[in-house]
């Protein structure tokens, strides 16, 4: 539910630092045909260019925009959403937010609305100019869906910058529908925090490339993939819930650990200065900065399953030409990863790799944790 555009329809950078062929239709293909995925959100859907691409597939009869919310192409069903970043007066520094709406008229007025109050709209994640309550008023006015973006990262996000230490300084709580947790933190990290209790947990990809779909994920209960049953299962309506949440093994995040952002060496919590280089820019990690903000241990019991996974591309001897040929076997990455057998993987790669790919299923990979903007990565066995 948090899927970057690369490119618009005019080949014009979106996201800019997102892969040029990440385009709305390669993403719904990818999504579709090699993911396994029933429900993306594209969330650069407020850029004009990325809406008439939208127009073009249902006119030319590939896409039909549903009755409950989101646009169906083929087996995959698109929620339109948009990444803004937020910074006023009660900020202590940038958050990037997500907000999800329900059909395309709706991101057409609030990008009308957005338009007014932001320098550049046909770019991603840029700075909305007005206050963060006035943001949430205006996506519920228009009937969505408010999700602050991996709330622990250092940078650009709820906890890492935005606030001393509670949501409430910024946001208005009652208007949150969800939490994205970001890659280098996971369930039982985020719930030694007492004011996310009440909230549920949504695991991202914050995919800037093709191979970065559905890195992490949710398996959701759902009648059918839409904008309605979204948005009832974030509020466990009628049975709607997420049952199982996928995500990195936090260590595999760019900013798990503190790291000294010159020479990226390892660092305590308490240091202000790298001991190797001198340097005094630091840059937080994640699991420090939940240590600061905790209020107890984790003690909830509701939560779904939180399973850790690790996407093929992070396995070193794993190239492209074996990709495809596991795709062609298995029909999906999610197949691959969480399904096939240790006896049809060795029938269709070497043993070696075949047992590589049950060792991480199984969480008994070496993982070198990952920070300072640098991801973590897996030990060479």
């Amino acid at each position: 539910m948090h899927i970057h555009i690369g490119r618009d329809i005019y080949d014009k950078p979106v996201k800019i630092t997102a892969s040029k062929n990440l385009t709305l239709t390669n993403i719904l293909l990818e999504s579709s045909r090699n993911k396994g995925i029933d429900l993306i959100s594209v969330i650069d859907c407020h850029a004009p260019a990325v809406q008439q691409e939208i127009k073009q597939l249902i006119s030319q009869g590939d896409a039909i925009e549903l009755s409950d919310g989101g646009i169906r192409f083929e087996k995959v069903t698109l929620i339109l959403g948009s990444e803004i970043e937020v910074y006023d007066e009660h900020c202590k520094g940038p958050i990037h937010v997500l907000l999800y709406l329900p059909t395309l008229s709706a991101m057409e007025h609030f990008s009308e609305w957005l338009a007014e109050r932001m320098k550049n709209i046909t770019l991603s994640s840029q700075r909305y100019y007005g206050t963060a309550k006035e943001l949430q008023y205006k996506v519920k006015e228009l009937n969505g869906l408010f999700i602050p973006a991996h709330v622990f990262t250092p940078f650009k996000s709820l906890y890492g910058k935005g606030v001393t230490k509670s949501l409430v300084e910024v946001f208005d709580p009652d208007l949150i529908d969800g939490i994205e947790l970001g890659l280098s933190s996971d369930t039982s990290m985020a719930d030694q925090i007492q004011e996310l209790h009440d909230f549920t947990f949504v695991t991202n990809s914050d995919a800037h490339s093709l191979a970065k779909i559905a890195r992490e994920y949710q398996e959701i209960a759902l009648k059918e993939p839409s904008f309605k049953e979204f948005n009832w299962a974030l509020h466990q309506v009628a049975n709607r819930r997420i049952i199982r949440n996928f995500g990195m093994n936090p260590q595999l995040g760019k900013y798990h650990k503190t790291v000294c952002n010159n020479c990226l060496t390892s660092l305590a919590t308490d240091v202000t200065e790298c001991p190797k280089c001198g340097s005094h820019k630091i840059i937080k990690g994640v699991f420090n900065r939940i240590q600061e903000l905790k209020t107890g241990e984790n003690t909830m019991t509701h939560r779904p399953p939180y399973l850790h996974q690790v996407p093929l591309e992070y396995i070193p001897t794993l190239g492209p030409k074996t990709y495809k040929k596991l795709l062609e076997r298995f029909g999906t990455e999610m197949n691959v990863i969480h399904n096939a057998t240790i006896e049809e993987l060795v029938e269709t790669v070497s043993d070696k790799l075949a047992h590589s790919i049950i060792q991480m299923r199984e969480g008994k990979l070496k993982i070198n944790a990952g920070g300072g903007g640098k991801y973590g990565s897996i030990a060479p066995s």
